[in-house]
């Protein structure tokens, strides 16, 4: 459990803040009450500084008042945290009431003969007090907090019961019915979990969570082609298989938002990050440098299996079969001189322990300068191995000459030409995915290596998808349904690429020393600037339930085309190109507002941000007090 958000830990409140928000309010509030509770022994005692302090506990009290009330609100509507919230409400309440009584100096002179105390005579009174306000403070805030995440919960739970209607219809018409639900619980959702996402302290936590949201983004879309297809052509079984693939990755994707905002597995165990070998080297040169320090701080036999491990690693690179003959000879040779300067460093550790040295002879530095030099240059040459792969395979696959091939064939009902694209596909998958798997070894960061992550599974789940779909075009060539469900999983396939390069990017960014390792995954297409924003949070939902209503009525218009000879319906066509029109117009404004932030509605019902609110309030009272006491 964390102490005080800025490390005092004699302000230990007994719990862990994972937020931005919280902490950011607190850390002002730590370090004035530290202020106060240190002020100087002896001050000035003006008689306009004594009013001076009595109207400042009176602030306090005010504001501390204020807090209270808010919290009151938000227990009384919250059963189950009320008991807990009703307690921290009390104990600041309490707190307030305390730093009014001891900055009470109306009638020092009295004070002084009756043996009252007061801020001046009672410092031990004013520290307990300040501890208690801050520990409340901190707990009423971090309770409030928990409402945010029963409503994340709560958001994706109604999103679990649309789904599962949505996998269960029969028609077209119950379909459009329920998805333009799904869709309204889809931007809710979307909303609570960007909030949150900015919000999350942990950076591993930040880049799980913009992962996770890419996901529904993109498989939001596929649902609708996917479902679409299946109700078009309900005895097609590569439809089936498309479109469970789709309702499974979502399920996934829900999953993965609950276990990161509660900060829970449903296993019981956290999900560690496999080791990668830029962590490993990391941590290898960490344990030779300390040598310097401390001779006996660790083992040889630990050092030396460490080692091991490291060069076991590397085979991922070795073993692969995209890796030339050159690059292989090259990483095998850097390992073996790795473990040739490892071993004289520990033969000459060995010996200096053998003399009873209290720090590291002339012999023993040479041969950790030796080692560390070594081990960088096979981190720089597997990062070499690793980016080059990875732009080898933009470029190869930049003109996406296999999708389209896939879409012409599946549009010519060709079902062998289908099969054989299919093959090459599944082929430039592989190189995809192994090749993330190698930038997720060098990437530097956790979040970047989340990212790789979340990338190489993109490319495992999609391939087969495009596959599928591809497949079902062909046993159905006129299906309009089926060719705009193709196009679907082809443009997330060449969105990922895009991903991919950024990714690429990033990673040469912190090799290279450009950035630092604060990386936020897909925050180019989550930007917030706030400054940007012209809409409201209703606004913009209007807009988000504008856009699928439009993508449900091209649907509908589609698919009634698909029934009728287009060379007797003319006006039908028309309206069938009107309504594609209308709907790539919500695109174009779609995009462009997802550069601009979304601007949280805050009004008097909110009764989380009014808390914050309130805090400011309380914090600009310990301002004025600080500035009375120095």
């Amino acid at each position: 459990m964390a102490s005080s958000p800025c490390g005092g830990g004699n302000f230990d409140c007994g719990l862990e803040i994972q937020t931005r928000s919280v902490e950011q309010t607190l850390i002002p509030l730590v370090s004035q009450i530290t202020t106060l509770i240190n002020h100087k022994d002896k001050l000035k005692k003006t008689e306009k500084t004594l009013r001076a302090i009595q109207r400042v506990g009176q602030a306090v009290s005010v504001a501390v008042g204020r807090f209270v009330a808010v919290g009151e609100a938000i227990a009384a509507e919250n059963e189950d945290l009320k008991d807990e919230m009703g307690l921290a409400c009390f104990e600041a309440r309490r707190a307030g009431t305390a730093i009014a009584q001891l900055t009470d100096v109306s009638s020092l002179e009295q004070c002084e003969g009756d043996g009252r105390s007061t801020v001046f005579s009672d410092r031990t009174g004013m520290v307990k007090a300040a501890r208690m306000l801050l520990s409340s403070v901190t707990k009423v805030l971090v309770l409030a907090d928990c409402i945010v995440i029963k409503q994340i919960i709560s958001s994706r739970n109604k999103v679990l019961v649309t789904l599962e209607q949505l996998e269960r219809v029969s028609t077209f018409q119950e379909f459009v019915q329920i998805f333009s639900q799904f869709g309204n619980e889809m931007v809710e959702f979307a909303h609570l979990t960007g909030d949150r996402q900015n919000d999350l302290k942990d950076e591993k936590k930040r880049a799980r969570m913009a992962a996770a949201r890419a996901v529904l983004e993109k498989c939001t879309m596929m649902l609708l082609t996917a479902s679409k297809t299946c109700l078009r052509h309900p005895d097609c079984e590569s439809a089936r298989i498309n479109k469970e693939a789709v309702f499974q990755r979502m399920r996934l994707a829900l999953e993965q938002v609950i276990e990161i905002v509660t900060d829970t597995r449903s296993g019981g165990e956290a999900r560690a990050l496999p080791v990668s070998i830029y962590a490993g080297i990391k941590d290898f040169k960490v344990k030779v440098e300390g040598l310097r320090d401390s001779l006996y701080c660790v083992s040889c036999e630990a050092v030396a299996a460490q080692l091991e491990a490291l060069m076991e690693k590397t085979e991922d690179f070795t073993d692969s079969a995209y890796t030339s003959h050159e690059q292989r000879e090259t990483i095998i040779q850097l390992c073996q001189i790795t473990r040739q300067e490892t071993k004289q460093l520990i033969n000459t550790w060995r010996h200096a322990q053998l003399l009873k040295a209290k720090e590291a002879t002339d012999e023993m530095e040479l041969s950790i300068l030796k080692t560390c030099q070594s081990v960088g240059d096979l981190r720089r040459e597997l990062h070499r191995v690793a980016v080059g792969r990875a732009t080898e395979l933009l470029k190869l696959h930049s003109d996406h000459l296999v999708l389209q091939a896939l879409k012409a064939s599946g549009g010519d009902g060709n079902l062998e030409a289908v099969a054989d694209y299919a093959g090459t596909l599944t082929e430039h998958k592989e190189q995809l995915v192994e090749t993330c798997r190698l930038l997720c070894h060098i990437s530097g960061t956790e979040p970047l290596e989340i990212t790789c992550i979340h990338a190489e599974e993109t490319f495992r789940v999609i391939g087969p998808q495009i596959i599928s779909a591809a497949q079902t075009l062909a046993l159905h060539p006129t299906s309009k349904i089926a060719k705009e469900n193709l196009d679907v999983f082809c443009e997330a396939w060449e969105s990922q690429l895009c991903d991919m390069a950024i990714l690429l990017k990033e990673i040469n960014d912190v090799f290279e020393g450009r950035r630092g390792a604060l990386i936020k995954p897909f925050s180019h297409k989550h930007l917030k600037t706030v400054k940007a924003a012209k809409l409201d949070a209703e606004e913009q939902t209007t807009i988000a339930k504008l856009g699928l209503e439009l993508c449900l009525l091209t649907s509908d218009v589609d698919s009634e085309v698909e029934r009728w000879d287009e060379q007797d319906h003319e006006m039908v066509r028309l309206c069938q190109i009107i309504s594609s029109m209308a709907y790539s117009m919500y695109l174009f404004t779609r995009y462009v507002l997802e550069s601009l932030s979304f601007m949280k509605n805050v009004c008097s019902e909110d009764k989380t941000m009014l808390l914050l609110i309130c805090t400011f309030s309380l914090r600009s009272s310990f301002n004025m007090s600080v500035y009375l006491l120095l």
